[in-house]
């Protein structure tokens, strides 16, 4: 069986030129905001590494990076990764000051590993960065990627005028935001997905309420079938991926019985699918999309699908089209810059 699965590897790796082809590029750079919970699952850090490559070869422009995750090292950590790839003036968010220490969290090693300058002091609140990129920005221009609770969503919401614009938050969103790309929830159905839990009840439900811009939801369903890590050691060890996903196999709780010694541990790849989206799209070539409905969540995590035929919705979500090993090595080629 083990020389079935190794021939198969060999493969996808020898069509991997081809399976990445299948997704044009874009005419210009895709304008993205990242929103992420940074420092707990290594997903979020692989998916800030993709974009990270993806500008670098032009295809994007990250505006601004901002932290759901206010443990003390996400902010170091985060200026650490956009130094390290050449990226230093990326604007980083945070979601409030309220710093605390988490011992297992990936985000310590990585700033300890890298030059950095930034602590959670010397950045602005996301609602804050928010308001002043989004302003900036031309009309229908900004993609915002989420891959974790969307309090700092809802803070966007809820803004009032300030000195970047006139308008409130959701007027702003809908001025200047062409589409969401959220990783959350698990489709058609389920229940107390993170990302859609947070431990923040009800927010969730009050974001998809009053965001009126198209969304795409990527789906727990999608990257828990998409498994990577081990191929990060490709990275080297003075690469933040190597030293984060290594950190995170030994340590986070639902990892740490699978470690083995030096080694990365396969882990789901849910964080990376949104981001794939949003840059590359790939609607026909890595998923199918199903539209005519809304997502509709509850307070705690769930969120059901419902269908409407009789009007145009803002809500789709994707299907996952390719095989999950396919999809692995394509997201391994982003988040390692072999494209």
């Amino acid at each position: 069986m083990s020389s079935v699965k190794t021939a198969i590897k060999l493969l996808i790796l020898v069509l991997l030129p081809f399976l990445l082809s299948g997704c044009e590029k874009k005419d210009s750079p895709v304008k993205i905001i990242l929103d992420t919970d940074f420092g707990g699952d290594a997903d979020d850090l692989g998916a800030i590494a993709m974009l990270h490559n993806f500008q670098n070869k032009g295809e994007c422009e990250l505006l601004a990076i901002m932290l759901w995750n206010t443990e003390e090292y996400t902010v170091p950590a985060a200026d650490a990764i956009n130094r390290y790839y050449g990226n230093p003036n990326t604007p980083i968010g945070i979601q409030a000051y309220q710093a605390h220490s988490i011992d297992w969290q990936h985000a310590r090693p990585i700033a300890e590993s890298f030059t950095n300058e930034l602590t959670i002091n010397d950045v602005p609140l996301a609602v804050d960065l928010y308001r002043k990129t989004l302003a900036s920005q031309p009309d229908q221009s900004v993609v915002i990627i989420t891959t974790g609770p969307l309090a700092n969503i809802k803070n966007l919401i809820q803004s009032g005028p300030d000195q970047y614009s006139p308008l409130t938050g959701k007027e702003l969103i809908e001025k200047k935001v062409k589409e969401f790309s959220i990783m959350g929830g698990k489709f058609p159905s389920g229940e107390n997905e993170w990302n859609f839990n947070g431990d923040m009840p009800g927010v969730t439900k009050f974001v998809l309420e009053n965001l009126t811009v198209p969304i795409v939801f990527s789906g727990y369903e999608i990257g828990v079938r998409i498994m990577t890590g081990p191929r990060l050691v490709e990275a080297g060890e003075t690469s933040p991926l190597y030293v984060g996903y290594k950190y995170f196999s030994a340590h986070a709780p639902w990892m740490n019985q699978f470690y083995k010694e030096g080694k990365i541990t396969s882990n789901a790849t849910y964080d990376q699918t949104s981001v794939l989206y949003a840059v590359r799209g790939g609607i026909g070539e890595y998923w199918d999309l199903t539209e005519n409905g809304i997502c509709v969540a509850d307070s705690t995590g769930g969120n059901t699908w419902k269908e409407i035929n009789d009007r145009p919705t803002n809500h789709s979500y994707l299907v996952l089209k390719k095989e999950p090993e396919e999809m692995a090595e394509i997201i391994y080629s982003f988040m390692l810059g072999e494209f």
